[in-house]
């Protein structure tokens, strides 16, 4: 899977474009600048418009040719983002718990069988009062030709993303319907899942 998505990144073109997510722009525009994670952040333009708009930002992906594209464009802006090469198996050794301010995945699909457990650390990185921010397909999405996987099982539902990020408080989820325009991979009607929720302080329950 790394040799594919090194090879879709080794265009000159950014695949999903140089602009930010419209949605997690609009959620970020909400909280203050603060110490952010972006997993599986591929060329980095999310990540890139978070350092512009005062986050300190960290990011980290598999992929060799998404980083160069990420510090690429960061350079570009004018702006530092600290980008590594990495698994979420190996994140442990990168990063510590409860030290990020907010975490925001953007079309991260994960196979169900490590799913739940890198959702579930990542939840480890994050301080309590932490924010947490998700977009990405639904299964419903298979059938529609506007991005995604063509896998199943590397699709979300609702109940999947309540189990996962079920200790968060505040919890927000839903599936929508949105036109996207990101890129060339990105284009057309989508069926999405937006999740927001919030890290529990330690005693609360």
């Amino acid at each position: 899977m790394k040799e594919n998505w090194n090879k879709r990144f080794a265009s000159e073109e950014y695949v999903y474009g140089k602009e930010p997510n419209e949605w997690v722009k609009l959620q970020l525009s909400k909280i203050k600048p603060s110490k952010i994670l972006f997993p599986g952040e591929g060329e980095g333009r999310n990540a890139v418009w978070a350092a512009k708009n005062g986050f300190d930002v960290h990011a980290f992906d598999f992929s060799e040719e998404a980083k160069n594209k990420a510090l690429n464009l960061a350079q570009q802006n004018d702006v530092q983002i600290n980008y590594i090469i990495t698994s979420f198996g190996e994140t442990k050794k990168h990063f510590d718990f409860n030290s990020f301010d907010a975490i925001v995945l953007v079309y991260v699909h994960l196979h169900e069988d490590i799913r739940q457990n890198a959702h579930k650390l990542l939840l480890d990185f994050l301080k309590p009062g932490g924010k947490l921010f998700l977009e990405a397909f639904s299964k419903e999405q298979l059938s529609l030709n506007s991005g995604g996987p063509k896998n199943l099982q590397m699709l979300y539902s609702v109940e999947d993303l309540q189990t996962d990020f079920a200790e968060l408080k505040n919890l927000k989820i839903s599936r929508e319907d949105i036109i996207l325009k990101e890129g060339a991979f990105h284009q057309g009607l989508a069926n999405v899942i937006r999740l927001v929720g919030e890290k529990r302080g330690k005693f609360e329950r």
